[in-house]
């Protein structure tokens, strides 16, 4: 007997999920934080949104690209400096930036009150694994800047300066 697939009738299932404000597994450094919502174990790899929080004068991250994921921020509460080739933008609350792979970009806040944004990767490709590790090696005493490196390598993060690829000192 043949095992015949049925490709005329759909399988429904019930995999929704909501994440309420406060909701998500949160890593926490300092004055800001990365929760996380909907993951790559969710979303089959597909999608991952997280809500990141970054308190005045945060440097998110310095100008790098993706090869093989696009980012999107969305803008929910104040004003966040987002870096690109071309010179910085200004994006503020109900702001949209899509950042498509081999864009160069980077994002702080050089603003006085806290910046919250939903980021979006488009394939998840593991990134909370990415903010995981990078909660590791920020809170370390010292940052070793060649473990930074291979854990953004390993993240699908490639700087366009590997002598200023640090979040740290004052944004730019």
């Amino acid at each position: 007997m043949k095992n015949e697939t049925d490709f005329l009738t759909d399988t429904l299932e019930g995999k929704a999920v909501m994440f309420a404000p406060g909701e998500g597994e949160v890593l926490a450094m300092g004055g800001n934080s990365i929760t996380l919502k909907v993951t790559s174990d969710i979303s089959n790899d597909q999608l991952g949104v997280y809500e990141i929080k970054l308190a005045p004068g945060t440097i998110g991250a310095r100008l790098h690209y993706h090869r093989f994921m696009d980012e999107t921020f969305i803008f929910r509460k104040g004003t966040l400096t987002v870096e690109l080739a071309n010179g910085p933008i200004r994006a503020q609350e109900g702001a949209v930036v899509y950042v498509p792979r081999m864009t160069a970009h980077g994002f702080s806040n050089q603003s006085d009150e806290d910046v919250v944004i939903n980021l979006i990767f488009n394939p998840g490709q593991q990134r909370e694994g990415f903010f995981r590790g990078l909660k590791s090696i920020l809170t370390e005493p010292e940052i070793d800047p060649a473990k930074y490196l291979k854990l953004y390598q390993k993240y699908d993060s490639f700087p366009v300066d590997v002598q200023n690829m640090l979040p740290v000192g004052p944004p730019q």
